[in-house]
């Protein structure tokens, strides 16, 4: 989408209740030297073209260490809080442990698991290209790494987002399957409100979706999976019961935790969901739905 770009002004606590400061003061913003390090990464997606190769980058030692500290602690927050389905897959995700991995190396352990490659992106990505791509396989993912100073917290999505929380559903056919419904939705319309409608729904289902597992809920969405603060927070959320013309209605969420998600009661469930909205979506959907106009629109897509 241009996708949502809800950590771009979060607030979040640190693991001792304390809170992180605003967005704009976040070293990811405000140290040069690391702004220059992303954006001199971020530079190779200039003119890239959806399935070319990404190209390697050469990683420092402090971003692998960054990504062994981030692995690890959201390994362990995963624990008891995720839906069983979603352990499983990340048991089969090619996502070391040791150190950050090139986009072609998940790549080519993806594609043959659940059809999927990553396709390069810095920038923002229009709702069309986002979306339209997984028909084809291709998720959009960036290769920069967060500021080491403040791990477990990103005012932006990296690396560590796209490939451990996107590259756990896209090593899982079942969940792989549901990026190709989005994805040919998209592919299906031009109009800017026709994208931003499936654009809410993916971002209150594959980005943060919850289902209830044994009565508690538990999570599945890509953005809550490589959030640690999430992870912990989530739980205490306004949880509502999936309801497609309600969830449309809501404004992206962008100061803080998600304030409000929606939880399927069994994640299979969410396979009908989804696949009963959007596998006859169309220019006439919103219509045909009795949808009401679409609030303030979101910002959806890679981060700027």
């Amino acid at each position: 989408m241009a996708r949502v770009i809800n950590w771009l002004r979060q607030t979040p606590l640190d693991t001792n209740g304390s809170r992180l400061g605003h967005a704009d003061d976040h070293p990811g913003f405000a140290d040069p030297a690391y702004v220059r390090r992303r954006d001199a990464i971020v530079a190779a997606a200039e003119g890239h073209r959806v399935g070319d190769p990404s190209p390697p980058v050469r990683y420092r030692e402090s971003e692998h260490s960054t990504w062994r500290t981030v692995h690890a602690a959201l390994t362990r927050a995963q624990e008891g809080r995720v839906c069983r389905a979603v352990t499983r897959a990340r048991e089969a995700a090619p996502v070391p442990a040791d150190g950050v991995p090139q986009h072609e190396e998940v790549s080519d352990r993806l594609q043959p698991l659940g059809g999927f490659r990553f396709t390069l992106a810095g920038g923002i990505v229009p709702n069309k290209r986002f979306l339209g791509a997984m028909a084809d396989g291709y998720f959009h993912a960036v290769q920069y790494v967060r500021h080491p100073a403040v791990p477990l917290y990103t005012p932006e999505p990296d690396v560590l987002h796209d490939v451990f929380g996107h590259g756990t559903h896209l090593c899982d056919p079942w969940f792989a399957d549901l990026y190709r419904t989005v994805g040919r939705a998209a592919a299906r319309v031009e109009s800017d409100d026709a994208l931003d409608l499936i654009s809410r729904v993916y971002w209150f289902t594959l980005e943060y979706g919850i289902a209830y597992e044994d009565g508690q809920p538990k999570a599945y969405g890509a953005a809550l999976l490589s959030s640690y603060g999430e992870l912990e927070h989530f739980a205490r959320a306004d949880i509502r019961p999936f309801d497609i013309p309600e969830l449309v209605r809501l404004p992206y969420q962008v100061a803080g935790y998600q304030p409000v998600l929606y939880a399927v009661d069994s994640l299979p469930r969410l396979a009908e969901h989804l696949h009963g909205f959007l596998d006859d979506f169309d220019e006439d959907t919103r219509d045909r739905h009795g949808l009401p106009a679409l609030p303030e629109r979101g910002f959806m897509g890679r981060p700027r």
